[in-house]
């Protein structure tokens, strides 16, 4: 693989700016107060399924330009590049260079910070609004968006979407779905004990209407030392109907119950989560989240970047994990059941290892397995996953 003649000619471009003579403030703003990364991650991926293997190669070159301030507004360029050894349609990274972010800020008073333009959002715990970064293609959004953190404690954010520029390849007629899309949420942090979030999420997709939802929450949180034990957990309840254009009529909940114990630098989590059914007619779906997050790393559940299907998903999970001599040790298990309808969905249990050398590079070997679910479904194949991934950010 080499990058792309593209790629290494913005990136010239960009690091040659510390060259230029600063003579006046714009040009202090885009040249001495400016910052420049660059990052690097190569990725081998298998995935085995059906007596079938198919694995990809592919490295993904970004580059990220942002502009000191002047009169409080500021301007971030983000450029990825992604090489592969082929196309696999088990495996969502593909051949693109494309801009991943482009927006024009402007930092108000009151710590109230306002973008319009292409930008990552990113909200809670992703569950509901993220950018799927594990892929090398990540989710981002055409929007204007608003944060602000002038009451103490308090993060209030608010933004209208009309373009998600999804993981997909243009190829494939899935990179863009449009939107008339508003995001609300409140975050409030009373203590280490008590991180409270309320949400409403008005997603109105005009290219799929079934990913128009409305959907609002309350997620609770929080963790802290007592004694030589560490302590923590969340809570979580959603309530979505259909939204916008979509021609379903139900209504479906969200729920989560998680709690985690950490002592002698081991820890351990233990969580169940279910994402409701309507009677078996519609389920409860999440369509701007990192999904791969989210019930096991073989994305199983993806149902088309629903996230789940019309009986819901049931899903008791495990996970334990620590660090040794540096390396970060990871295994999760996850027992999965449908919301309605008493389908086994199968079993899955991964592990990762992962470690950061030198500052500015990691290298992670992952492995998930799945297995176990009723046959005749859609995910009912036993499929095991490896990856190999290393990066580099300067």
């Amino acid at each position: 693989m080499k990058f792309s003649t593209a790629a290494l000619a913005v990136s010239t471009a960009l690091l040659s700016l510390s060259n230029v003579a600063v003579a006046d403030p714009v040009s202090k703003a885009l040249v001495e107060d400016a910052k420049v990364n660059v990052q690097f991650r190569a990725r081998f991926e298998q995935v085995d399924q059906n007596s079938d293997t198919q694995d990809l190669t592919s490295l993904r070159t970004r580059l990220t330009y942002q502009t000191g301030d002047l009169s409080n507004f500021f301007a971030l360029a983000e450029v990825d590049d992604v090489r592969s050894t082929d196309e696999e349609p088990w495996i969502s990274d593909y051949e693109y260079t494309e801009i991943n972010q482009a927006f024009i800020g402007y930092k108000a008073p009151a710590e109230t910070e306002l973008k319009y333009g292409r930008q990552r959002i990113l909200l809670d715990n992703q569950r509901f609004v993220g950018g799927v970064g594990f892929r090398q293609n990540e989710q981002t959004y055409d929007a204007f968006s608003v944060q602000s953190k002038g009451v103490t404690n308090l993060t209030a954010f608010y933004a209208y979407i009309n373009n998600v520029n999804r993981i997909f390849s243009e190829a494939s007629g899935k990179a863009d779905h449009k939107n008339e899309t508003h995001l609300l949420n409140l975050n409030y942090k009373a203590n280490t004990w008590a991180d409270i979030s309320g949400y409403a999420y008005l997603i109105d997709n005009q290219n799929v209407a079934r990913f128009s939802t409305d959907t609002y929450g309350v997620r609770l949180s929080g963790k802290g030392d007592v004694g030589s034990l560490k302590l923590g957990y969340a809570l979580e309840y959603a309530k979505q109907s259909d939204g916008g254009n979509n021609t379903l009529a139900y209504d479906a909940d969200y729920q989560l119950a998680e709690a985690s114990l950490g002592f002698s630098g081991v820890d351990f989590k233990l969580g169940y989560e279910v994402l409701g059914s309507d009677n078996g007619n519609a389920g409860f779906i999440t369509p701007l989240a990192t999904l791969h997050a989210f019930q096991g790393w073989t994305d199983k559940f993806l149902f088309g970047g629903a996230g789940n299907w019309d009986n819901g998903i049931q899903d008791l999970y495990f996970t334990v994990g620590g660090a040794v001599g540096g390396v970060k040790l990871l295994a999760v298990y996850h027992q999965f059941e449908s919301d309605v309808g008493n389908i086994d969905m199968g079993d899955e249990w991964g592990v990762s290892v992962t470690y950061p050398f030198a500052k500015y590079y990691s290298v992670n070997a992952k492995y998930a397995s799945f297995s176990g679910a009723d046959a005749g479904y859609a995910f009912s194949s036993d499929t095991d996953k490896v990856w190999l991934t290393f990066e580099a950010k300067y």
